[in-house]
């Protein structure tokens, strides 16, 4: 199984740490990045191949991946997603489509969460695609919600969505065991083929809505926090220091 980062995305919100970098290596602890904290939880719970899907700002990446393999002991692999700059995250999670058939464990590239979060997913393994899901915290229109189907499993996913009907939130944490990865891959190409401006848990829609089954692991009370502008980002850093 590998571990696997989308840190493509430009982040706009966060100028201007992204004007030169991309999300992903804007530092939360004096040099610490959010990839670093990823990168430090993969190999705390032993997934030592980890591809990163890069694209916006893609050499910054490429100029510290020595040091990153060093520094938390890993193999990266980087894939360049061309279509960074003007699509979505379907395109960018279906550019490692050729990996899938090895297993992984998906992290967004903005996503600041303590090892345990991983480590919950790995002791839950068995469902073909598993979700790491925020049910304690208060809901409202940014986040990515869900809701459930009578079995417990995931029934529907998207930002536009009632907080008031949603059974939690998607923390960007996914297990993806093997067996799924032909039709994870066929799901995410109708997807971004359809709106290139869709995201990858669009794709997730589309894989339930063709029958395909994925399950939700709720993560407790966990102190975590999506980066997406400098409120995030001092969030990210008031937490950070404490995993």
């Amino acid at each position: 199984m590998l571990g696997m980062v989308l840190a493509a995305g430009a982040g706009r919100r966060l100028r201007p740490y992204t004007d030169t970098l991309p999300k992903a290596l804007v530092p939360v602890d004096d040099e610490t990045t959010i990839l670093d904290l990823t990168l430090s939880n993969f190999s705390k719970v032993g997934l030592k191949d980890v591809a990163v899907i890069v694209g916006y700002k893609s050499q910054a990446v490429e100029d510290r991946k020595k040091d990153l393999e060093s520094r938390h002991g890993v193999n990266l692999e980087l894939i360049f997603n061309d279509k960074a700059e003007e699509w979505n995250n379907a395109y960018s999670l279906w550019c490692a489509r050729d990996l899938f058939s090895q297993g992984f464990l998906l992290a967004n590239g903005d996503t600041v969460h303590p090892v345990g979060v991983q480590e919950t997913l790995l002791a839950n393994r068995g469902p073909a695609i598993l979700l790491a899901v925020d049910t304690v915290k208060k809901l409202a229109e940014e986040e990515m919600k869900l809701t459930i189907d009578c079995a417990g499993n995931l029934a529907k996913i998207t930002k536009l969505m009632d907080p008031q009907s949603a059974f939690g939130e998607y923390i960007g944490l996914t297990l993806v065991e093997p067996e799924s990865a032909e039709k994870l891959t066929a799901s995410l190409e109708t997807t971004w083929k359809l709106n290139p401006d869709l995201y990858y848990e669009d794709g997730y829609q589309e894989y339930v809505d063709r029958g395909g089954v994925i399950n939700l692991q709720p993560i407790g009370e966990v102190s975590w926090v999506e980066v997406d502008n400098h409120d995030d980002l001092a969030k990210a850093r008031s937490i950070a220091c404490h995993y």
